[in-house]
């Protein structure tokens, strides 16, 4: 992409907890390469999602917002303008600042597809989605376009969703693609991960992990000793990244 006219813009990712962030990493480094000086990535850590508020205020100088947990679907009604595909998916996860107010939109679904599909075999009919966020809602909408049936999982089975109890091997079987969409196994807590029954894991499954810091979580760990397929979230970051760059900068 070409470089964009070095003015002075502030960026950053909309949060709580974030000091983790993939993000800000990410995009310093970018504009360095890029060379544009006057750009900066910050991480705003807001205890609150009412202090979105004070945050775009215009005398504030953003240029562009990324959003994550938890204020993906909390973020919305602040929001005058939501692109189709993110209000069909009920998430957002990218601001873009313009003339007529912030718009949002969803790069989770992008990053997601095209990270998973390389890997998805004709068996891989059915999944399973660990966790019930704004990340989880992008992931469903992606099997809806492929085809592939889904289920959520939660701690707590409600109507529409799985409980953790009822993973049997019969269900663990039946479903060949299994999404975490939890934070569980972020470093620094890398021993945690979602409680499945992963000794029916099979070389017929394919893990995937939201979550990238550490590169093989302690899910993926367990899925790869069973022999199945596994794929950490970095990928799926990098190409939601890039197409937030690209939304910010349409004219």
């Amino acid at each position: 992409m070409e470089k964009k006219e070095n003015k002075q813009l502030r960026f950053g990712l909309v949060g709580r907890n974030i000091g983790y962030s993939f993000s800000k990493g990410y995009f310093t480094q970018k504009f360095a390469d890029m060379k544009l000086n006057g750009h900066t990535y910050e991480n705003f850590d807001l205890d609150e999602i009412k202090d979105f508020v004070t945050l775009v205020k215009p005398e504030h100088n953003l240029g562009g917002l990324n959003v994550t947990i938890p204020y993906k679907e909390a973020v919305l009604p602040y929001l005058p303008t939501i692109d189709p595909e993110a209000a069909a998916i009920g998430a957002v996860n990218t601001i873009k600042f313009t003339n007529k107010g912030l718009v949002g939109y969803n790069t989770d679904v992008y990053g997601f597809k095209k990270s998973i599909f390389p890997h998805i075999k004709p068996h891989h009919t059915r999944a399973l989605i660990l966790g019930t966020g704004g990340a989880s809602k992008a992931v469903s909408f992606v099997f809806k376009e492929l085809g592939i049936s889904y289920q959520f999982v939660s701690r707590t089975a409600t109507k529409g969703q799985l409980g953790y109890e009822q993973l049997n091997q019969k269900v663990i079987t039946e479903h060949a693609i299994i999404v975490n969409c939890t934070p569980l196994g972020t470093y620094p807590d890398i021993a945690q991960k979602p409680p499945i029954t992963y000794e029916y894991l099979t070389a017929r499954h394919l893990l995937f992990d939201l979550i990238y810091n550490p590169e093989k979580t302690a899910f993926l760990q367990a899925g790869e000793e069973k022999g199945a397929t596994i794929r950490n979230g970095y990928e799926m970051l990098e190409l939601q990244a890039e197409k937030a760059w690209e939304i910010w900068n349409l004219k």
